[in-house]
């Protein structure tokens, strides 16, 4: 699967020295900050041409995009660098990372406009409106069609059936300290099995060969055999994610896509973005927010990003809801109950699984 960004910035310094950075805008006074709107985001973020075009239209303001790896990685750089911080929005901090960002206080608040067009289910800060809503997707494992076509063996559609030894050396998961498809994997898990069960079906899964990357990209595009030339056939992803097979593939519209969604390991991932406090262009951040519910936006997230968009009444593409997955009951976890164990549940994954 291709992921490629619009306009791509490198971050000034390694993470230890993010604090010396600045956004590199001096900016003028009516603005805040300038023309540009900088946004700080994970290596999967991708919007059309002709909508940035449309927001810069609407609003004068262009966009530049800081990628800084998985979201996990992100959201990190974001918190050690909240004095002086990288761009003006941070896009991509989702509801396994929320409190993180929340109780470090990297956000101001902002009510976006449209978030009455947004399901109350994902207003995971109301009331406050440090963030906003964007996007949801189901994490789930995906497989290689041809892979088990070829070797007559059925895929394994639960997590339970990723543990046999009949898919040993098979899935590549990502790392739940550096990326948010991880760890929301990882919560899947603790929602499955509870807290009496799920570190025995990792040890499980680690005697069954899985293999940790750091990223969804190195998991997806280099390791995972479903969209490159990885010899894994099992792979942590998104139920939406076999769309993208079908449409970077070519013009042809095959009977069903190249990857399948593992559909009993599925957990509900709700991701959202913020004004960055002390950002250079705060009115140009807001009016960002804002375009994020737009129609516009939101109608180009399927096929872009690969994801659920959150407004109410939006179109999703025939190639989207065709070769998808719908996950009517994803795992999930309360947000008190994430913020109350994740830390911990990672140093445990790690020390199980990381060796």
């Amino acid at each position: 699967m291709k992921r490629t960004v619009i306009l791509t910035l490198p971050l000034c310094l390694a993470l230890s020295t993010l604090a010396a950075c600045g956004n590199g805008d001096d900016g003028d006074a009516e603005s805040g900050g300038g023309d540009t709107v900088t946004v700080v985001t994970h290596d999967s973020f991708l919007v059309s041409d002709d909508v940035l075009a449309r927001f810069t239209e609407e609003t004068g303001y262009t966009v530049e995009v800081l990628r800084a790896g998985d979201a996990g990685v992100v959201v990190n750089q974001a918190v050690l660098s909240k004095d002086n911080p990288q761009g003006d929005v941070l896009f991509g901090v989702d509801n396994t990372l929320l409190s993180r960002a929340l109780d470090a206080g990297i956000f101001v608040p902002h009510p976006a406009e449209g978030l009455d067009q947004v399901p109350e289910a994902y207003h995971l800060d109301a009331g406050e409106d440090r963030v906003t809503p964007v996007d949801t997707g189901d994490i789930c494992v995906n497989y290689d069609r041809a892979y088990f076509a070829e070797r007559d063996l059925e895929p394994p559609r639960t997590f339970e059936e990723l543990a046999d030894p009949a898919y040993r050396d098979l899935l590549v998961v990502e790392n739940a300290a550096t990326s948010s498809p991880g760890l929301g994997f990882l919560l899947g898990t603790v929602a499955a099995y509870g807290e009496d069960g799920w570190r025995d079906y990792w040890e499980r899964l680690a005697d069954n060969g899985v293999e940790v990357v750091d990223g969804w990209e190195q998991a997806y595009n280099e390791r995972f055999s479903g969209a490159g030339d990885g010899d894994r056939p099992l792979v942590v992803s998104y139920a939406s994610s076999p769309p993208a097979g079908v449409v970077y593939g070519g013009e042809e519209r095959p009977e069903e896509a190249p990857t399948g969604v593992s559909t009993g390991t599925c957990f509900r991932q709700i991701e959202f973005a913020g004004l960055l406090d002390g950002a250079a262009n705060p009115e140009g951040g807001k009016a960002f927010l804002d375009f994020l519910l737009s129609a516009a936006f939101q109608e180009d997230l399927p096929l872009q990003m690969f994801v659920n968009p959150v407004r109410e009444g939006v179109e999703l593409p025939e190639e989207f809801t065709r070769y998808g997955e719908t996950i009517d009951e994803p795992l999930t976890m309360d947000p008190e109950a994430i913020a109350e164990g994740r830390e911990r549940w990672i140093d445990e994954w790690t020390s199980l699984v990381v060796r």
